[in-house]
This record gives C-alpha cells, sequence and structure tokens, in this order.
C-alpha cells in the first residue's frame, strides 16, 4: 500500500531546494550549485490517503517500509549529525524501490555531501536524482547542467555527451544548448568544433534577438589562443567590437604581437596602436615603445612614452633604466628637430627607402604627421616595404583627421601586419 507520509514532504521535498544553474566562469570555468539549507523539525505525518498541504511540491508516494527506512536519515539530517547520516542512508538505500523513494535518497545524499564537502558523493547523488524518475521537470535543467560539469571536469566525456544531450531534448530551441556542446568538444581535444559551437550559439542568440553573453566570445578566443590559430586576432576583434575596452583593446595588441613573432619594427605599429588607443596599463608597454622607438631612431617618441610613463607612475622597477634614457635624448632633442627640414631634402634624393622611412618616423614620434605621411609615401616609391609603410601612413593620416586616407593605407595592407591594419581600421571607426 502507497501512503504519503507529511514528515517526508516537509523535510525532504519542501525545504531541500534543488541544486542552482551553473554561473559561467571567465576563460571556460564552472559553477557551484546553492548549498541547501538544514531541514526543518518534522511535522506530524498524515494519515494515510491524506494530501498533506505542501504549496508548489507534489508530495511524494511512499510505501510503509521506504518511509520508515527513511525516517532515521532524516532524523541524523535534522540534527546535522552527517555520519549518522550517511550511515543510515547506506542502510536504508535498499528499501528504496519506487521512484520517488529513489529521488529522496539522492535529495539526502545531496544534502548530506552539500555539509560535508564531498565531491564525489554530490555527484553520485545528482546522478541518483536523474536517474530515479522522480525528479520534477523543472528541477532537470538545473540537474543535468550538474551532471555535465562535474562529467567535463571529471574527464567523462562519454556521461558529458549524455548529460548534453539530455538537455538538449528538453530544449532543442535554447541557444545554450550549443555552448553545452562546445564545452564538452573543448574538453575533448575538438578546438575547432568547440568553436563552431559557439558561434552557432552566437547567431542563434542574435536570431533571436537576444543579448550574446560575453563570455561566449571570451571562450571563442581563449580556445584559439590555446590552440595558437591563426584567427585568434580575429575572433580578438570581434570579443573587442561587442565589449569594448582598454583592457581588452591592450590583450588584443599583444596577442597579435605575440603570434605574429614580431620585431622591434612591427613591435613600434603595435604599441603605436595602443597608445592611440589609450591601453597602454603597464610598465611593460612604456618600455616596450620606448624600445622600439629607439630602435627607429624616433627620439622625439622615446621621450613623449617615457616622460608619459613616469609622469603616471606607471614605471616604477624600470624606472632608472626610463631616467637614463630620457637623460640621454633629452641632450639630442634640440638638435634632432632642428636636423628635421634639411633631412628632408636628403630624403627626396635618396636611392632607397630607408632615409625617407626613418625620418617619417621621426615626424611621427614629434606629433607632426603630416609631414611624416609624405614621407612613408616617399619611402614607397623608392622600393620601401609597401605594407610596412601603408600601416605607417595610415597611423600618421589617422592621427591628422585623414579619416578615408587613412582607410584606403590600411586596407592595403597584408601579410604579417594585416591584422594590425584591422585593429587600427577599428579603432578608427570607433572615433567621432
Amino acid at each position: 500500500m502507497k501512503i504519503r507520509k507529511a514528515l517526508l514532504v516537509a523535510t525532504a521535498v519542501g525545504a531541500l531546494t534543488a541544486p542552482a544553474a551553473p554561473a559561467l566562469a571567465q576563460y571556460g570555468g564552472s559553477g557551484s550549485p546553492q548549498n541547501m539549507p538544514s531541514v526543518p523539525p518534522p511535522q506530524q505525518p498524515a494519515q494515510e490517503g491524506q494530501t498533506p498541504a505542501t504549496p508548489g511540491q507534489r508530495p511524494p508516494n511512499l510505501s510503509r517500509a521506504e518511509a520508515t527506512a527513511l525516517q532515521p536519515v532524516l532524523d541524523a539530517v535534522r540534527a546535522a549529525n552527517w555520519p549518522a547520516a550517511t550511515t543510515a542512508l547506506t542502510t536504508a538505500q535498499p528499501a528504496a524501490r519506487g521512484h520517488d523513494a529513489k529521488y529522496l535518497v539522492g535529495r539526502l545524499r545531496y544534502e548530506i555531501a552539500t555539509h560535508t564537502n564531498d565531491a564525489a558523493m554530490r555527484s553520485r547523488a545528482v546522478d541518483e536524482m536523474i536517474d530515479s524518475g522522480g525528479a520534477q521537470p523543472n528541477e532537470m535543467p538545473a540537474l543535468l547542467e550538474e551532471q555535465l560539469r562535474t562529467a567535463t571536469a571529471a574527464g567523462d566525456t562519454a556521461k558529458a555527451a549524455r548529460a548534453s544531450a539530455a538537455l538538449d531534448a528538453l530544449n532543442p530551441n535554447d541557444p545554450a544548448r550549443f555552448t553545452r556542446q562546445a564545452v564538452a568538444r573543448a574538453a575533448a581535444g575538438d578546438n575547432a568544433g568547440a568553436i563552431a559551437l559557439y558561434r552557432q550559439a552566437i547567431q542563434a542568440q542574435t536570431t533571436a534577438g537576444q543579448p550574446v553573453p560575453q563570455e561566449w566570445r571570451q571562450q571563442i578566443a581563449a580556445i584559439a589562443y590555446r590552440a595558437r590559430q591563426p584567427q585568434t586576432v580575429g575572433y580578438m576583434r570581434e570579443w573587442l567590437v561587442a565589449s569594448p575596452s582598454p583592457s581588452l583593446w591592450h590583450d588584443t595588441i599583444v596577442i597579435a604581437l605575440e603570434l605574429a613573432n614580431a620585431d622591434p619594427s612591427m613591435k613600434l605599429d603595435g604599441y603605436r596602436l595602443m597608445r592611440a588607443a589609450g591601453a597602454m596599463n603597464s610598465e611593460r608597454d612604456f618600455v616596450e615603445l620606448a624600445e622600439a622607438a629607439n630602435s627607429a631612431r624616433a627620439i622625439g617618441e622615446v621621450k613623449a612614452v617615457l616622460d608619459d610613463g613616469l609622469r603616471r607612475n606607471l614605471i616604477t622597477t624600470n624606472a632608472a633604466f626610463a631616467r637614463e634614457r630620457l637623460g640621454d635624448v633629452n641632450g639630442r632633442v634640440a638638435a634632432d628637430q632642428a636636423s628635421l627640414g634639411g633631412e628632408r631634402a636628403a630624403a627626396n634624393a635618396s636611392r632607397d627607402a630607408l632615409l625617407p622611412t626613418r625620418l617619417g618616423d621621426s615626424y611621427y614620434g614629434y606629433g607632426q604627421y603630416a609631414p611624416a605621411a609624405e614621407l612613408y609615401r616617399l619611402a614607397m616609391t623608392k622600393g620601401g616595404d609597401a605594407n610596412t609603410l601603408n600601416l605607417r601612413l595610415g597611423a600618421a593620416l589617422a592621427q591628422s583627421g585623414d579619416r578615408a586616407g587613412a582607410e584606403a593605407a590600411f586596407r592595403a595592407v597584408t601579410g604579417p601586419r594585416a591584422e594590425l591594419a584591422q585593429l587600427w581600421l577599428l579603432w578608427l571607426s570607433s572615433r567621432h
């Protein structure tokens, strides 16, 4: 005979909360369910055939043997006696034969595991609740989410795939189903498959007219970066378009330079963009740009960058180096500026691109962008590297306010500097 007992309803169903949905963490972490509250004192059992008043909950159907077997577990949980509760649950479990009884075994095990910080026991409890057939439909998404998380963390790809498929079946139109599959693909080492699924999620979310969580683009960029994929900077750029910030500008440029194995010449281009974007936020940024400018003999830029870093107290460990370098360039700036006019004539007469390129860099470093642009154009007519010169020409034109000319120059850049050119175009489009 089946009976309904208010004691079990109140303590095992009404008082315990389902595992919470996971919180999405940065670069692919996992969340933790909320702790279940303590079980309240028992109420008097209802008479057989009565339906106890438990708002929002379906009372469990338990046999007399099941209710009797589970009572010591409930008593121990109520008293927060977790060793006794664990022992009592082991004793009671064989008597749990119906769906509801098996479900309550899992719920009580979850309660014990949560209070004893036993992750393995909690994972087992979630499996029991899912497999029992007694969980309510509105509980299943959170239970399956936790099962997917723990299986993924444990490297159990088969179990993770089953949990993911079950979640997909619950709501086939949910864009998050793609991200669940993506997590499993990434855990299995299928980076391309994971990225494709995240992009499907973004498309589905956009089609539904819903905002795209920043974490999805973040995950795409993180997966691509770990795999050193050539599309990494493109993914970073998409993330930057959606969620612009100085720190993200900084990281995108640093990654672009890292993946391109940038030499001092290319670092000059990258850190000039970082400075223009207001994204220089570390001592290394100022030192790198100053050294790249020094290699290009753009001593006005060396002075400006080091002065700025010291003034903002962002150069600390290398402060002695910065002051020593400034002491050197401060004594040369006046003479260098005075020589620029005469050197332009020599640049026009030169047989190669070396002098006009160097002189263009000098003018750029002094903030004289119009003559810098003229010299970069001149260097191209003398056989200079078109990609380097178009990138610097675009930067000079952008800084001087010639947006159309800058865009044309940036779009002409190919090869290793193409990603920096695209980032310059993005920066230019963000200016009012």
